[in-house]
Order: structure tokens, then sequence, then C-alpha cells
């Protein structure tokens, strides 16, 4: 409740000031104005007011400067000699005022409704991404899990990152993908890769039927028609995991995705696929059947998946955030303080902002006794 009420406190604030200049302008011109000789003319300057005001007010407050303005001249006309009021030079000057002071409020009429109107865009997508990336919960069978997700804020596009975890008998899978592109296509395409992971989780059990299956839903996918604009390219690069409830491993799918981690007492490994398959997709060009690698996944490890946003965060100098050099020593043992502090180190590479969407999964192996 404190921080509402502080941040409109802040907003008064800063209107007061807003309307503080331009009405200092407006005062400062008409004194000198006057006071000065009858050869110079200041009033000219009173145009600057409304436009000060334009550039960082809403139309009303624009309008109500822009007729200060106005009255201000016809005011240092009458101090200067009433008889000027209504000559050419001033009735020229107020003409040329209330022009542009109704031009200036137009625009920002332009401009506020633009602005709603990309609010709306930015609230409807990102509540579609809310309903595609389904929060997940901190414990999935003997798994803690945390997510992550930052989006880009370029345009304010919302990408096509995604992730979702399912369980089956006597496993857990997951999956973490990108699709290619931005905006509500993105989106429409992950949404349909995710219904069919989770539709599919429990209907396969072999990994390698379920990457093809999955491989197929985003080939029917992306090739319906879209938008003339849009790419003819398309795929989604994958990782598609499934964790046994016991054993201390975890079969992996790579379908074109940066490689997973794994982080054991501060020291990292990159799992690295011996046969990678093609992007989800692009199964057409596939000359083999998904090869699924498996790798050691104890009680202790800290498992993180990751989308290329992550890796191709750059900083001023336009250096990639370096993942692995970064995270090797870190002493966070549970995924939630892990991805917080991967979202901090990240945010503090890139500096002014995200240029791609980033989205990432910490996963611990729980005790069989918790």
């Amino acid at each position: 409740m404190v921080q509402p009420l502080v941040a409109l406190r802040r907003s008064v604030r800063a209107r007061h000031w807003i309307l503080a200049l331009p009405i200092l302008l407006i005062v400062t011109v008409v004194v000198t104005d006057v006071l000065a000789p009858s050869h110079i003319h200041f009033g000219p300057l009173l145009v600057a007011a409304p436009a000060i005001t334009a550039s960082v007010a809403g139309p009303r407050l624009t309008a109500l400067v822009a007729a200060l303005a106005v009255g201000a001249q016809a005011v240092i006309a009458v101090l200067r000699d009433p008889d000027e009021l209504f000559s050419a030079n001033h009735q020229a000057q107020i003409v040329a005022l209330v022009l542009v002071g109704a031009t200036l409020v137009i625009f920002c009429g332009l401009r506020e409704r633009r602005r709603k109107e990309l609010q709306h865009v930015r609230h409807v997508a990102g509540t579609a991404q809310r309903l595609v990336l389904r929060p997940l919960p901190e414990k999935i069978g003997p798994l803690r899990v945390a997510s992550l997700y930052l989006a880009a804020e370029a345009e304010a596009q919302m990408g096509g990152d995604l992730y979702a975890a399912a369980r089956t008998d006597s496993s857990t899978r997951l999956i973490i993908g990108d699709v290619r592109g931005k905006g509500v296509p993105a989106i429409g395409d992950a949404a349909v890769l995710l219904g069919a992971f989770r539709a599919a989780t429990r209907q396969f059990s072999a990994m390698a039927d379920l990457a093809a299956f999955l491989d197929d839903s985003a080939s029917w996918q992306l090739a319906e028609p879209g938008e003339p604009e849009e790419p003819e390219e398309h795929f989604i690069t994958a990782t598609i995991l499934e964790i046994p409830d016991s054993g201390g491993i975890v079969r992996l799918i790579e379908c074109g995705h940066p490689p997973p981690i794994v982080v054991r007492d501060g020291n990292i490994t990159m799992i690295e696929s011996d046969q990678p398959a093609p992007p989800l997709g692009l199964g057409d060009l596939a000359s083999q059947r998904y090869n699924v690698d498996e790798f050691t996944f104890d009680v202790g490890d800290l498992l993180l998946l990751y989308t290329d946003g992550v890796i191709e965060t750059r900083d001023s100098t336009g250096a990639f955030y370096p993942l692995a050099e970064r995270i090797t020593g870190w002493k966070e043992c549970e995924p939630g303080p892990f991805l917080e502090h991967l979202k901090r180190d990240l945010l503090a590479h890139a500096g002014e902002g995200l240029s791609d969407d980033v989205a990432a999964l910490v996963i611990e192996r729980l005790p069989a006794s918790r």
C-alpha cells in the first residue's frame, strides 16, 4: 500500500514541475517584453511554452498552456500600448499562437490515443503469454523447480520462449524451447507445441516417439498460411528431457537448442548431445531417428535449462553474456536463489535492457525422504 502512495505523490510532483516550467517561461517573456525597448519584441518566444508542455504532457494540459500563452500575448500588447492589441502585428502573433497551440493539442491527442492502444496490445500480449507459460509448481515429483521469464524491452514484443513440465507414472518430463519470431504468431506457435507436449507426455513411453510427435505437431502448425510479412522459414528450437524418479539420470533429446548445464559443487558441466536433432518443424531434414542421451543428475545437483536469449544478451560493448563463466563458483545450492542470482547478473550485464526474451529453469533432485 505504501509503494502506490509514494508513486502517486511522485506523479503529482512531476505534474507540478511540468506545469511550472512553461508558466515560468510565459511570465518571464511577458516581463521581459514589457520592460524591453519598444522596438524589441520577445512575444514570439511564447510559442515555446505549449511546445515544451506538449513534449511531456497530454492534450488538456497543452491546451491550457497554449491558452495562457495566447492570453500573455494580449497582456503584452495592453501593457505596452492598449492600441497595439488591435494592430496587425499583434493580431498576427495571436493567430499564429492559436494555430500552433491547436496543432500541438491535436498531435498530443493522437499520441495519447496511440499510447493507450499500445498499452492495450501489451496487456493482451502479456495475458496471452501468461496463459501459454503456466507457472510451474515449486515441487514436481522428487524435483524442486524454479522458473524465470523476462520479456524483451524493445517494442515490448512478446517472444516465443516456452517451457513446461508434465508428470508420468515414474518420471517428470520437461521441455524448454524458443519459437523463431516474435509477437502473437510466435505465442500461437508456442501454445500449439506446449499443448502437444502436455497431451502426448503420457501417450508416448519412448522419448524418441514423443520428440517425433512434437516435430509433426510443429510442422503442421508452422505449415499453416501466415501473414505475408512473416518470414517464410519457421522452426522451434527445443530441449526435451525426462528425469526418472529414481536412478540419478536424465534422458535428453536436443533439437537445435543451447545445451543444459549441470552445476555440481560450484563446478559446471555442459551437456552436449552426441547427435543433436534439427529444430522442431524441420524434421524432414533428419536422416535418422531421434538420439536419446543420458547423463548423471544426482541429489544436490542443479540442472540449468535456458533459451538463447540468455547467452545472446549483450553488454554496452557488444560482448555476449558468458553464462558458463559467470555461474561457475556460485554458492547458491537451491533453484530459487540460484535463478534470482542469474536474473540480477544478467540484467546488470544487459545494462540498457534486454533485446530478446529470456526463459530459464533450474531443477534440483531432492533426497528420497523429502
